[in-house]
């Protein structure tokens, strides 16, 4: 178009060329500025690159202001621009704006879209019977539909996609190439004439009829179905049918962890949960997450689908698939990850077969391949915000903003449990999707299979890999085993603390609290209860919780009345058999003899300072949870059996001891025990427990600030998705002047420990 005959003009013009990033691709941006500058009466052309999207306008100034600021006030749904870089150039007189072919030259930015719920107009169409798409399962547009979990390579083009297999049929063709249709560049856009399709498999064989109508009767009658969703299989059956959970559970061997639950709608969300408004936005959000919010008493699930729960997660139907799946089984449907114990997602059909067979009495499948595993969201609601449990479909991959800029290109491998990994350049963090627990070579395979995808995805080469302290977990023996790599070691703590400040935007210092189960100690203790001082490079311990034996190390942790014990030796000292017997904590002769022994000289039980560890202490002296099947199962359970609102009663006293703050620990659990021998109910206790353990923390950060001056807290690890916690702890912080930072964008356990070693390996980096 370059060298046109400049025709004669009695108005001046000018052109420009905007450079744009964020989440820019797969959002419909393309089609959303050809009309833009359509409208402008403008001329130029836009397109795809790797570092986002390009674009040239050429017009009258007072057009191309005009198209400016609309650019930014009236984005698609989806989209998100970061930075648009604007460059000024010659005039050109092309005679028409247009959509070019994807460039991809150069570095690649992390402009992969997430996977998006349906949006209510593609619903419209599937429960249409005059649209062309009427009951079609994979109908989509550039508003929603499948995005990171079926891209192989960028520029996000469909060729680059598991949708390239299948050819546009001439309708979908002019959808596609309409710049007025709502597909007009949608890449995974597809019809029942073109696109995938999905059968029912019963027995090794395919089931004649329509394959929803088909799973719908199989659920109907109690059979479990392996549904084959956006990023994996799910486990599904009638959510009030008692046989048919019961019998899941069995077959999976999941004895009491929750199950969410999918319902058909809104109304029916709300026959069996409590709703506020918040609840409603995040269910009908793009992300589709489930969503924790408290069970109605009269709600009539089974029972269950959450034992001993005060909270049921629900998620609405984010798929066609889904929703006409919804429509025509029962209202309310279990809906768990289809895997085996302790394995990944499973999101194959061959895979699905093998793995699943055991489970499952028929399988829902389709022929659109899953390149990027992804299990569903998990968020839990609290007046006047959320609280992330686990981040993955909906909001991976969307990255983060990181304070400090990377100067090299580095990757987070993460913890142990809960595991996930961040690559992080410049201000850019790209935290990966909840991958599970790095303790089966399942796991290990997948996280590295997803390491080497996303690190090809953003073409980019880690220089340095951060890592844990803890010399055993997996993800650190991947880092010492990458090549041409330096390795930068951050404490478990540190970790937290630093995501905390990395995702509100802060660098530090500020008072901190770490609390959760395990950490490595440099000291060569467990470490779980650490108030710190902490910037994004370094950090000071001020204080923690008194020390108390891990008898049997890993045997504690899988055994609450082991915890019990262990505080129950450091309250009462050898009295402690006594307190063990008026609970009704009783172990047999030989584990009793070992357990003193243990306690006694130290023998296999580590000290360990970890604030899960005495959550599990007083769930198993309460007896509210004696045998953990799950992790976090006794901590949990001791929130769900709280009453709220009770006075923080117990003494938590902070002393000081070493030039360390202790705050004890074992003291607060005399006093709980103590109220419950004199008769006291469960619910009671637990919920005086936690208020005071709220006002002992309060407290220790009065004494943090009076030696450092500092106002500023964060938040971070496992317990502070205890909402009791969060809020009486924020409320009392707020009160006394404090800022207080949590996390709103990653979780607090494990999940975002990768976010922080990033962080932290940047501003020392930088710092050199």
């Amino acid at each position: 178009m370059t060298g046109n005959p400049a025709p004669q003009a009695s108005v001046p013009r000018v052109r420009r060329r905007l450079e744009v990033r964020g989440l820019v691709q797969g959002v419909g941006f393309r089609p959303f500025v050809y009309r833009l500058a359509r409208e402008e009466r403008l001329t130029g052309w836009v397109r795809n690159t790797s570092q986002g999207v390009e674009l040239e306008v050429e017009g009258e100034p007072a057009a191309v202001a005009g198209f400016m600021a609309r650019l930014r006030a009236e984005l698609p749904p989806l989209a998100r621009l970061d930075e648009v870089r604007l460059t000024e150039l010659p005039l050109e007189w092309d005679g028409a704006f247009v959509i070019r072919e994807s460039h991809g030259a150069g570095d690649t930015e992390p402009v992969i879209p997430p996977d998006a719920g349906l949006c209510r107009e593609c619903a419209r169409e599937v429960l249409d019977p005059t649209n062309r798409r009427f009951r079609y399962p994979f109908t989509n547009c550039t508003h929603c539909g499948p995005r990171f979990t079926i891209i192989r390579q960028v520029p996000y083009d469909r060729d680059r996609t598991t949708m390239a297999a299948f050819a546009m049929c001439p309708d979908c063709r002019r959808e596609y190439e309409d710049p007025g249709d709502r597909r007009f560049h949608a890449e995974p856009t597809a019809c029942p004439v073109c696109g995938p399709r999905a059968w029912v498999e019963q027995g090794g064989r395919e089931l004649p009829g329509d394959a929803v109508e088909v799973a719908a009767a199989l659920l109907k009658t109690g059979r479990i179905v392996a549904v084959k969703g956006l990023g994996g299989f799910h486990l599904a059956c009638d959510a009030r049918n008692r046989e048919a959970v019961r019998l899941l559970r069995a077959r999976k061997g999941r004895r009491d962890k929750p199950f969410a639950v999918m319902v058909r709608d809104l109304a029916e969300a709300r026959r069996v949960a409590y709703l506020d408004d918040q609840a409603v936005a995040l269910l009908l959000s793009p992300a589709r997450p489930i969503v924790l919010v408290p069970a109605r008493e009269d709600a009539d699930l089974a029972p269950e689908v959450a034992p001993g729960h005060r909270l049921v997660g629900l998620l609405l139907p984010y798929t066609p698939l889904h929703l006409l799946l919804l429509q025509a089984a029962p209202p309310a449907l279990v809906m768990t990850s289809g895997n085996l114990s302790e394995e990944p997602l499973v999101a194959d059909n061959a895979a699905a077969r093998m793995k699943l067979a055991s489970l499952a009495d028929a399988f829902l499948c389709h022929d659109r391949e899953i390149e990027v595993p992804c299990d569903d969201s998990v968020v839990r609601v609290i007046p006047g915000g959320m609280i992330p449990i686990r981040r993955a479909r909906g909001y991976v991959p969307q990255p983060l903003a990181l304070p400090v800029a990377a100067p090299q290109e580095i990757l987070g491998v993460g913890a142990e449990q809960k595991s996930t990994f961040c690559l992080a350049w410049g201000d850019k963090a790209l935290l990966s999707q909840h991958l599970g627990d790095l303790d089966s070579p399942e796991t290990y395979d997948y996280f590295r299979r997803a390491v080497r995808h996303l690190a090809a995805l953003s073409r980019r080469r880690p220089m340095v890999a951060a890592h844990d302290l803890h010399p055993d977990y997996l993800s650190s023996r991947y880092a010492r085993e990458l090549s041409g790599v330096r390795l930068i070691g951050v404490q478990h703590h540190h970790a937290h603390l630093a995501a905390c400040l990395a995702e509100n935007g802060v660098t530090g210092p500020a008072l901190g609290l770490a609390l959760d189960g395990t950490g490595f100690g440099p000291d060569g203790t467990v470490w779980g209860g650490e108030l710190l001082v902490a910037d994004l490079a370094s950090f000071t311990r001020l204080g923690h919780l008194a020390w108390v034996r891990l008898p049997g190390g890993e045997a504690a942790i899988r055994r609450p009345a082991r915890m019990a014990a262990a505080y129950l030796w450091a309250a009462y000292g050898e009295g402690f058999q006594e307190r063990l017997a008026a609970l009704g904590l009783s172990f047999e002769a030989l584990e009793r003899r070992l357990l003193e022994r243990q306690l006694a000289a130290g023998w296999q039980s580590p000290l360990t300072s970890s604030a899960g560890r005495l959550f599990d202490a007083a769930a198993a002296a309460l007896g509210i949870c004696r045998v953990r099947t799950y992790e976090g199962q006794p901590a949990i359970a001791l929130e769900m059996a709280a009453a709220p609102g009770e006075d923080p009663v117990y003494p938590f006293p902070v002393a000081a001891g070493g030039g360390k703050l202790l705050l004890d620990g074992p003291a607060l659990f005399r006093a709980a025990v103590e109220d419950a021998l004199a008769g006291t109910v469960p619910a009671r206790v637990a919920g005086r427990f936690l208020a005071s353990f709220s006002a002992g923390l309060a407290e220790a950060l009065l004494h943090a600030r009076e030696r450092t001056g500092l106002s500023r807290v964060a938040l971070s690890g496992g317990v502070f998705q205890n909402a009791l916690v969060v809020q009486s702890l924020s409320a009392r912080l707020a009160a006394a002047g404090f800022e207080v930072l949590t996390h709103h964008l990653t979780p607090p356990n494990d999940a975002c420990i990768s976010l922080g070693q990033v962080a932290v390996a940047a501003a020392r980096l930088k710092g050199e």
